[in-house]
């Protein structure tokens, strides 16, 4: 990503204190229907979006909105306007990330928020509330969880992965005897956090995330010292007229290059 230049950085830090404070809100709003049934629709036969999803995507567009009119919006709980297009800055929100997880009482479930410029994530705010736990990072200036810098671990013996099972058995063979496969986790972004935060190595992710899932964590990771490639090895854009990734793979070293290989030979549309 580009150095920004002074103005572009002091906006940058305008905007992440906006974001800590909507996703906290937005984050206190979900916590209330947290083990208390909320009303559930499905999406397309399969996902599922709660009540919670739309109180918390409500309240984020209005109190963003209002501070930053100018700004395109772009989240999994509002029909897309092709009209963000030509707004310099977007934001990007997941109101809910791990909608599926929250219906069924886990606990790793966050709000997602990120400001996106030129296809990249600007600033970024991952809110936990039920972890207990709130990420968030600008360019150039470090990760943090709860205030405390992060970073991701260097693979040693022994490393954790996540993401589709079926994805161990494409490893190369001298990698298999040192591999743990971490317990699923239905929200990406929280995935992606537990890598900048050294708590897990890696993780593949299977084609479809959406900007919403990842423009937040992957600058979290980013700053951390891990990477999010896609199958020709580049970090991915947001915020664009496509929304939607192919495979991914996030984490650092010699462990991400050879999941980045692994993909590179994926079959994809």
């Amino acid at each position: 990503m580009p150095e920004l230049d002074p103005v572009t950085s002091a906006g940058a830090h305008e905007d992440l204190s906006l974001l800590r404070e909507a996703a906290r809100e937005a984050g206190v709003i979900a916590l209330r229907y947290f083990g208390n049934n909320p009303q559930v629709w499905m999406k397309g036969g399969t996902s599922p979006v709660s009540e919670a999803d739309h109180a918390a995507d409500a309240y984020l567009r209005d109190a963003l909105l209002a501070a930053r009119p100018d700004y395109g919006w772009l989240s999994e709980e509002t029909a897309d306007n092709p009209a963000r297009l030509s707004a310099r800055r977007t934001f990007v929100v997941d109101p809910i990330d791990g909608t599926r997880g929250f219906l069924e009482g886990q606990r790793t479930w966050c709000v997602s928020v990120a400001v996106v410029e030129d296809g990249h994530t600007l600033c970024g705010v991952l809110e936990c509330p039920a972890m207990g736990e709130t990420y968030w990072a600008l360019p150039g200036e470090g990760a943090f969880k709860n205030g405390q810098r992060i970073a991701a671990r260097k693979p040693g013996q022994m490393v954790e992965i996540a993401g589709p099972k079926p994805m161990a058995d494409l490893m190369p063979a001298e990698w298999r005897p040192r591999l743990k496969w971490a317990p699923y986790s239905p929200s990406l972004a929280y995935r992606l956090a537990m890598i900048a935060d050294g708590a897990l190595d890696a993780t593949f992710v299977k084609p479809n995330a959406h900007d919403w899932d990842i423009a937040a964590a992957d600058l979290i990771l980013r700053e951390s010292g891990g990477q999010l490639l896609d199958r020709h090895g580049r970090a991915p854009l947001y915020a664009g007229e496509v929304i939607r990734h192919g495979a991914l793979v996030a984490g650092s070293g010699e462990l991400l290059d050879v999941m980045a290989g692994l993909i590179a030979e994926l079959d994809e549309p």
